[in-house]
């Protein structure tokens, strides 16, 4: 199936790790140009030389904070020095972070916020202009089920997210006239080093625990229905799908990757 992605440009924040490094990839694979962006230089290289050593497209890594403004700019700026224009928007950067409501301070709330939310505005307010001029673009926010039905103890994170979920339908609304399609995938348990730091943690008590076993019992604890953990790659083939132009009547929608795990739809 032809997705429609050859030669756009796309920009995946927190691009070396997980879902977005699957993202990256299967742009790339589909003949996209790529723009990753995280805050750790050497990783960030070394996956973008991996992807284009396996697509023979062209992968840029550029380091940013995407907590930062500046750093915001400086993407968005030497990503159209580069390749002359914007077609793709994949925010995607973000960590798990659930406290209960008494002990998340105001820092907490802050970083949480300006960590998926904040950045995703900023990203978005940038990236449009370039959008229009180009006659379209495809907007993709990455949330996480917990914003549509919050559980105890999940703050920042649950609020944060439910915030993203509401800029999405906000932005939808406002640029579907400039053929600005805006989505947001709300993301279950996936595979990524966030999984891999915490089993490494309890390893040290349990070296006989394989990372294997590990994804297993996390499947079956988290009361997952498709009883595992997802694959990277099956977040990400979602993600490259909603960019391309077999999804170009879809706008405004989140769409659950969670293995059946959400209450609601």
């Amino acid at each position: 199936m032809d997705l429609g992605l050859k030669d756009k440009v796309a920009i995946v924040t927190g691009g070396s790790d997980g879902i977005g490094k699957a993202t990256a990839l299967g742009f790339a694979r589909e003949g996209a140009r790529v723009v990753i962006c995280a805050r750790g230089t050497e990783r960030l290289e070394k996956v973008a030389a991996e992807i284009s050593e396996q697509t023979g497209v062209v992968v840029k890594p550029i380091r940013a904070d995407v907590t930062s403004p500046d750093d915001i700019c400086h993407v968005i700026e030497t990503t159209v020095d580069i390749f002359g224009k914007i077609d793709i928007l994949v925010n995607n950067a973000g960590t798990s972070s659930a406290l209960s409501f008494e002990k998340a301070t105001d820092d907490d709330w802050q970083e949480d916020l300006d960590l998926k939310l904040w950045a995703a505005i900023r990203f978005s307010r940038q990236v449009i202009p370039h959008m229009k001029r180009s006659g379209g673009g495809r907007i993709i926010n990455i949330t996480t089920p917990s914003g549509k039905t919050p559980g105890p103890a999940s703050v920042p994170t649950s609020v944060s997210r439910a915030a993203g979920i509401g800029l999405t339908k906000a932005l939808s609304k406002e640029f579907a006239a400039d053929n600005i399609l805006v989505n947001t995938v709300c993301i279950g348990s996936i595979k990524s080093g966030q999984w891999e730091r915490r089993y490494g943690d309890l390893r040290k008590s349990d070296d006989s625990l394989t990372l294997e076993k590990y994804y297993k019992n996390v499947g079956k604890e988290t009361g997952i229905p498709l009883n595992r953990i997802g694959e990277a790659t099956e977040a990400g083939d979602v993600i490259v799908f909603l960019a391309s132009d077999r999804a170009g009547y879809v706008t405004g929608t989140s769409l659950n990757v969670d293995g059946g795990a959400s209450a609601v739809i």
